[in-house]
């Protein structure tokens, strides 16, 4: 059954874009499951890639425009320089127009790097937001939850799973369980199911009976004998993708488990060295592109990102579900190799004669637009000389003929000659009207 969760994400364009990707993850988890290996774990490693190849032709592109802005950034910051001490309207006409000219050499548009983290940041939320939110997107696994949800709802509509006294419930249900009191009954509980942890999980099975109930003749729930659809589905290397690694070493520990504490300590390790990996592939810039302070401070900050953001990688995959670690440590690897292929085609570049061809165009858009500007004046002056015409012609008559063709005027303007509806039978009418008042006016003055 194809049902559209409210739990999906309705922020424009986010979530229009959050879409789409959920149908992508769908059409893989729909495969997969076809060839019998249903595996949430998998399926966000395949979405992955795909995405990523996908935004590969974008990526591309922002390499590029990196490599020309570092060949570019000398001849701007000779420009600086130059008119470093000028701060009147000419020099700061001047400057802009020698830097606009370097941009259209090159090709680069000042706010190019604005644009492609523009059209990426959404993509990225929505990836976010899908392997977030799983059942939302995957009907099989969405519908797979509905009955549970159905069966809370039969029992106390959910009072249990809202007011159990165990505090990770409480606080799953505060942080994700909006839709439970905003009249989505269904769908809120849905949200909490798919981020309680097994434990909890087990303790909710309990009180509501979820032990012996089936989706399409296959128990939900694992019991001592059977693995459940919900195990299935989020077993990967004998890791539930469901819990976070802190639980999963918190429950390993006091199981005695202790290659599960392994597995679980290798998704955020893994994802900061993998988030480490793909930062040092990336394109810097060198010492001797940093001339002036203002590089220099930009420079210095992004190396300082470098070295923090494989940290806070690490410490959201220590504590978020490790189906989000494992989908960040697949999209490090993913991006990694594609920066590997990337920097290899971009070296085989020929940037000189990019930039040539840059020149060239920007030289012919130049020509154009100059042509255009002496056609509009040309046009301008010609209305100029048309309007003098006119005046010189005016100007040409004598009194007697400015007075005929005025009182001419008059008398067709008196003589209420206009045809009916038109602007000069409307001004006659009020013309009327106020002599008519002026007239009724002097009269009752003279009465008095």
């Amino acid at each position: 059954m194809n049902i559209f969760f409210l739990t999906q994400n309705t922020t424009p364009i986010i979530g229009q874009v959050a879409w789409v990707l959920g149908k992508i993850m769908e059409a893989i988890f729909t495969v997969i499951d076809f060839i019998g290996i249903p595996n949430i774990g998998l399926a966000i490693i395949l979405f992955t890639i795909v995405v990523n190849l996908l935004m590969m032709p974008l990526t591309i592109k922002q390499q590029k425009f990196s490599k020309l802005s570092a060949k570019m950034n000398p001849e701007i910051q000779a420009i600086q320089a130059k008119y470093k001490n000028k701060k009147d309207n000419e020099s700061t006409m001047a400057q802009n127009q020698e830097i606009q000219a370097v941009y259209a050499k090159y090709g680069v548009s000042p706010t190019g790097s604005c644009l492609y983290l523009l059209i990426q940041m959404p993509i990225l939320f929505a990836l976010y937001r899908v392997i977030y939110a799983i059942p939302a997107y995957v009907t099989k696994i969405g519908d797979t939850f509905r009955v549970l949800a159905d069966k809370i709802i039969s029992v106390d509509n959910g009072s249990f799973l809202q007011n159990s006294g165990v505090e990770s419930i409480a606080s799953t249900v505060s942080m994700y369980g909006t839709n439970m009191t905003d009249g989505n009954l269904q769908n809120g509980i849905i949200d909490v199911l798919n981020k309680l942890s097994s434990s909890d999980m087990s303790i909710i099975s309990d009180h509501y009976g979820l032990a012996s109930l089936t989706y399409e003749g296959e128990l939900i729930l694992s019991n001592e004998t059977t693995r459940g659809l919900l195990d299935t589905y989020n077993n990967f290397l004998g890791l539930n993708i469901g819990d976070s690694p802190w639980h999963l070493i918190t429950e390993a520990f006091a199981n005695g488990a202790w290659l599960v504490v392994i597995g679980a300590l290798a998704i955020p390790v893994l994802s900061a060295v993998t988030q480490w990996v793909n930062v040092k592939l990336m394109p810097q810039q060198t010492s001797s592109d940093n001339k002036n302070d203002q590089a220099s401070t930009m420079a210095s900050s992004m190396k300082t990102m470098n070295m923090i953001m494989p940290i806070m990688s690490a410490w959201f995959c220590f504590t978020l579900p490790s189906g989000m670690g494992l989908y960040w440590v697949a999209g490090s690897v993913v991006r990694s190799i594609q920066q590997v292929i990337i920097n290899r085609h971009i070296d085989k570049m020929d940037f000189d004669e990019i930039i040539q061809k840059n020149s060239a165009k920007s030289a012919k858009k130049l020509e154009k637009m100059k042509e255009n500007q002496e056609k509009l004046n040309a046009y301008a002056n010609m209305n100029t000389r048309n309007i003098q015409k006119k005046a010189n012609i005016s100007s040409g008559m004598t009194e007697e003929e400015k007075e005929e063709a005025m009182r001419k005027a008059t008398e067709y303007y008196n003589s209420g000659a206009a045809k009916p509806g038109s602007m000069m039978a409307k001004a006659n009418m009020v013309r009327q009207y106020n002599e008519k008042n002026n007239k009724s006016s002097k009269e009752n003055t003279d009465k008095k």
